[in-house]
């Protein structure tokens, strides 16, 4: 670990180490290996000629190559790589001699049949993608918006000066400001849902030239639709020789907004620990400073932050390069493609910062209520719109000259002004009754 180049393999690798299952050379040589597998198990359904059904035992036993796929397994098939210096062709070596032990070598050229390797690769790396959405990303994005819900309930009407071009303004509530977040990241998750994942199956340059002109005679359009859909994707029915990944950049896309949103509320909430609105818990034996005995740092909400940073900087790039390929293809995807898990990994990696520096945080609300109680001028919005519904002239400038720019404005300012209104008594009083208190809306 110590000699790790990246810090997803040293320091942070107990954070991710997940994600190996889904974004690893040995995940991806297994997901390799399970497309080449199940296509094979297709094709054996359709009457080919010179190829014959298989019973249901020996597709149990097909199965458990990938089910079953060891380290050993994926190290053999990077031992055939060094001879072809072809990761593909690799596996499709690496079953062949599987299926000779399965009594199958009637039928060894129907693997990887009228396929070319961005068949294969551009359905992996899909699946990889797809599982790891389900099974990590997803889980561990739930985690962070139902911690923030819980401040929302915890801290709901809880008034808090609000600042707008960090000026003190109009009072809202601390619960609302959470929920601001929450909302915007499920509405973020209500379009990733609805983004669907595909795959590139269409053989050399997306024609499907080798399975037509072999069997003629069945519609290889609507069976390779069929078998792609039976991985749970969705098949890409104009292509070249590889993906053009539009789908994969929408998909990184909405992530990298996701990551934005959780940048601004990781500075809020450094903001707000800054304001002193909130303390952290002490850690015991922790140190904050080897200089400064007495700090107890936002570490969390920082390392959070910079990990989204560079988890956008690298979806950034997937997003740009992906969809760009040199006539019919060129070589740039491949090696951009393998690095598909590290940003996911600094995704995951802030996530689970977000939640540890959450759950040290201690509201502070008496420096809450002193802010609220120094700028009772953020109550001349109120004031001047009741006065504008009495009809009164010119309120805004009434309120403006009293409270622009002036270092300090109190409760007494307010109430005398109130009283040299000409408005009747129910009116003064109902606007004596505002304070930046009670002056928070609905929230």
């Amino acid at each position: 670990m110590l000699s790790a180049i990246s810090p997803i393999d040293g320091r942070y690798s107990s954070k991710v180490s997940e994600l190996a299952n889904y974004f690893s050379e040995q995940a991806l040589i297994q997901y390799r290996v399970k497309v080449e597998v199940e296509y094979y198990i297709f094709l054996c359904d359709l009457g080919l000629k010179n190829l014959s059904s298989v019973d249901e035992d020996t597709i149990q036993s097909l199965r458990s190559i990938y089910v079953d796929f060891t380290e050993s397994d994926g190290r053999s098939i990077k031992d055939i790589e060094k001879t072809t210096n072809h990761d593909v062709k690799a596996v499709e070596y690496f079953l062949k001699e599987k299926m000779k032990a399965l009594g199958l070598e009637s039928s060894l050229e129907f693997i990887h049949f009228g396929l070319t390797s961005q068949d294969i690769n551009n359905t992996a790396f899909p699946l990889m993608i797809k599982d790891a959405l389900t099974a990590s990303y997803r889980p561990a994005l739930k985690d962070v918006i139902n911690r923030i819900e819980v401040f929302v309930e915890e801290f709901k009407g809880i008034p808090l000066l609000a600042r707008t071009h960090g000026q003190p303004a109009s009072p809202t509530t601390l619960g609302k400001e959470f929920k601001v977040f929450s909302e915007r990241i499920t509405s973020q998750i209500a379009l990733l849902d609805k983004l669907p994942i595909k795959s590139k199956f269409g053989g050399a340059t997306g024609n499907i030239n080798a399975h037509k002109v072999t069997f003629p005679d069945k519609d290889w359009i609507a069976l390779n639709n069929s078998f792609i859909e039976s991985l749970g994707l969705i098949r890409m029915q104009t292509t070249t020789q590889i993906a053009h990944y539009d789908h994969l950049a929408a998909i990184f896309d909405n992530i990298k907004r996701i990551n934005t949103i959780l940048i601004d509320f990781c500075r809020d909430i450094w903001t707000y620990i800054s304001m002193d609105y909130f303390k952290q818990k002490v850690i015991a034996n922790e140190v904050g400073s080897s200089a400064m005995p007495h700090k107890v740092n936002p570490i969390d909400f920082e390392n959070a932050e910079g990990n989204l940073g560079i988890a956008n900087a690298i979806f950034a790039h997937l997003t740009e390069k992906l969809p760009i390929s040199r006539l019919q293809r060129d070589l740039t995807d491949s090696t951009v493609l393998r690095n598909v898990g590290v940003p996911f990994a600094h995704t995951l990696i802030a996530f689970k910062s977000i939640l540890k520096g959450s759950n040290k945080l201690l509201l502070n609300q008496p420096k809450l209520q002193a802010d609220l109680e120094a700028n009772w001028a953020v109550v001349a919005e109120a004031i001047q719109n009741i006065m504008r519904r009495e009809g009164y002239p010119k309120p805004y400038e009434a309120l403006k000259s009293l409270t622009r720019g002036k270092s300090s404005i109190t409760q007494k300012d307010i109430h005398d002004f109130i009283a040299t209104l000409e408005l009747g008594k129910e009116i003064k009083e109902e606007l004596l009754a505002i304070t930046p208190f009670n002056y928070i809306g609905y929230y």
